[in-house]
C-alpha cells in the first residue's frame, strides 16, 4: 500500500528539483574553473608559452588581441602569461597558510579538548588573543617584524586562522569524549592512544578538510590584499596582488593590466567557495535552501 504524497510536498519536491537543475551549471562551472586553476598552478606551460617576466618596452601597453589574449603591460609583459603563472603564487600561498592554520589549530583544539584544566585555559586564552584582531591587521603585524616575502606571508596568514580550526576541533573534542559510544568503549577496556585514534580522531578533525576549503578563499584574497601592500612576493614574480599594485597607476590608459588579475582573483575565490559551500552542505546532510 502506497502513501500518496500532498500537493504541497509535491510542490515542495518539484521545486527542490528545479533549483538543483538550476544550481548545478554553476557548481560544473566552478568545478572546471578550479581546474583550469589548477593546471596554472601546477604546469602553466599547458596553458602559455610565453615568459611571464620577459619584458619588451616595444611591445608595452598594447590592447588585448589574438598575440596578446590580455595585452601588456607598462614593460611589454604578456599579460595572460603572467595571470596564469601568478595561480602558482597565490594558490600555493594560499593553501600553504591554510594548511599551517589547519595542523596547528587542530592540535591546539584536540590537547584543550583532551587535557581539561589548566592547559584548555591556557589555550583558550592564546585562541582569545589572537582572535582579537583582525586576521589581516594580525599578519600585517607580523610582517612588519619578520619582513615582506613568501614564506613570512605564509606563516602570518596562518598564524591569524588559527583559532577558526582550534576552536571548532575543541568543541567537536569535548561531544565527542563525552558521548554514549566513547563511555561504551572505555567500559570494553579499549585503551586511551585506540579511543583517541579510533573514535575521537576521526570525528574531531571531520570538518577540518571542509573549513580549509571554505577559508581558502579568504585566505587567498587577503594574500592578495598582502601582496598589494608590498609585503608578499617581491617584482617581478607574477603574483595576482603584485600585479594590481604594478597596474593601479595605469588603469586610465590601460584597463587590461589590473582587471585580468583582478578578475582571476574574483572568479578563483567564488569557485572555492561554492565547491566548499556545496561540500558543507553535503557533510551535513541537507540541501541548500
Amino acid at each position: 500500500m502506497s502513501v500518496s504524497s500532498s500537493p504541497e510536498q509535491e510542490t515542495d519536491h518539484r521545486k527542490q528539483r528545479l533549483y538543483w537543475r538550476a544550481a548545478n551549471p554553476g557548481l560544473i562551472l566552478s568545478a572546471i574553473f578550479v581546474l583550469l586553476v589548477a593546471i596554472a598552478t601546477i604546469w602553466p606551460q599547458v596553458l602559455t608559452a610565453a615568459n611571464p617576466i620577459a619584458a619588451d618596452p616595444l611591445q608595452a601597453q598594447l590592447p588585448p588581441s589574438t598575440q596578446h589574449w590580455f595585452g601588456t603591460d607598462h614593460l611589454g609583459r604578456d599579460v595572460f602569461s603572467r595571470v596564469v603563472y601568478g595561480a602558482r603564487y597565490s594558490i600555493l600561498i594560499g593553501v600553504s597558510a591554510v594548511a599551517i592554520a589547519a595542523i596547528v589549530g587542530a592540535f591546539l583544539g584536540l590537547l584543550s579538548g583532551l587535557a581539561r584544566g589548566l592547559v584548555d585555559e591556557a589555550i583558550s586564552r592564546f585562541l582569545d588573543v589572537i582572535s582579537s584582531f583582525p586576521d589581516l591587521l594580525l599578519a600585517l603585524v607580523l610582517i612588519s617584524f619578520t619582513g615582506p616575502g613568501t614564506v613570512n606571508l605564509i606563516f602570518a596568514l596562518g598564524l591569524a586562522c588559527v583559532p577558526r580550526f582550534a576552536r571548532v576541533v575543541r568543541a567537536q573534542t569535548f561531544v565527542i569524549a563525552k558521548s554514549g559510544y566513547v563511555e561504551q568503549a572505555r567500559t570494553f577496556g579499549l585503551g586511551r592512544s585506540v579511543l583517541l585514534a579510533r573514535h575521537i580522531l576521526p570525528h574531531a578533525l571531520a570538518q577540518v578538510p571542509i573549513l580549509a576549503t571554505i577559508g581558502l578563499g579568504t585566505t587567498i584574497i587577503q594574500a592578495a590584499g598582502l601582496s598589494f601592500l608590498g609585503m608578499g612576493p617581491q617584482p617581478p614574480a607574477p603574483e595576482w596582488g603584485a600585479m594590481l599594485a604594478e597596474a593601479r597607476n595605469y588603469l586610465r590608459v590601460a584597463w587590461w593590466i589590473g582587471v585580468w588579475p583582478g578578475l582571476a582573483i574574483t572568479l578563483t575565490v567564488i569557485s572555492i567557495s561554492v565547491l566548499g559551500r556545496r561540500w558543507q552542505l553535503a557533510f551535513e546532510g541537507r540541501r541548500p535552501s
